[in-house]
């Protein structure tokens, strides 16, 4: 990959990874229909079995097991208000899916993040050297991402989730409240 063409997708960017693969979320929901689909199935009471990996293993956790398996550190923090929303709670439920991929991910109360400096949207920062940001609209629905080079923006992230990550609790540790 060009270092001034930006890959034509998220799966050719996770797999331009060398090193690293950081993820920073820092909204309480995302858009979710309510009605039908992961979520809705979730608020009926439907669980995920950890023990029946074949329902719930996905595309997605493909992705980050053969990123994983090649030495690319794939790293994912949650900034989250306390008490958590649904969504949250929901995200929470089914990180285990995460962990069992080969992410790391750890969880941030929005009240100990007051002092970072954070970028506007949630992104992923390769290499520490592109960033992948992800737009929402105020609804939470995707607006899409768009990818950078910019050796200054790569920076703000890396250290912006570096500064996270360092306080964050991990997934195995962290108390939903």
């Amino acid at each position: 990959m060009s270092p001034n063409v930006p890959p034509v997708d998220f799966t050719d960017l996770l797999a331009s990874a060398q090193r690293s693969a950081a993820h920073l979320e820092m909204r309480d929901s995302y858009a979710v229909d309510y009605e039908r689909g992961p979520f809705a199935e979730w608020r009926a009471g439907f669980r995920h079995d950890p023990a029946d990996r074949a329902s719930w293993w996905r595309p997605w956790l493909d992705l980050v097991r053969d990123t994983v398996a090649r030495g690319v550190v794939v790293r994912r923090a949650r900034i989250v208000s306390e008490p958590v929303s649904e969504y949250t709670r929901f995200l929470y439920d089914n990180t285990f899916t995460n962990v069992a991929a080969g992410e790391q991910v750890r969880w941030l109360p929005r009240r100990q993040a007051g002092a970072i400096a954070l970028p506007a949207n949630d992104f992923w920062v390769i290499d520490g050297q592109v960033v992948r940001w992800n737009h929402f609209t105020g609804s939470g629905a995707s607006a899409g991402g768009e990818v950078t080079h910019d050796p200054l923006a790569a920076k703000l992230c890396s250290e912006a989730f570096d500064t996270v990550w360092a306080r964050a609790v991990p997934h195995d540790q962290y108390e939903i409240r």
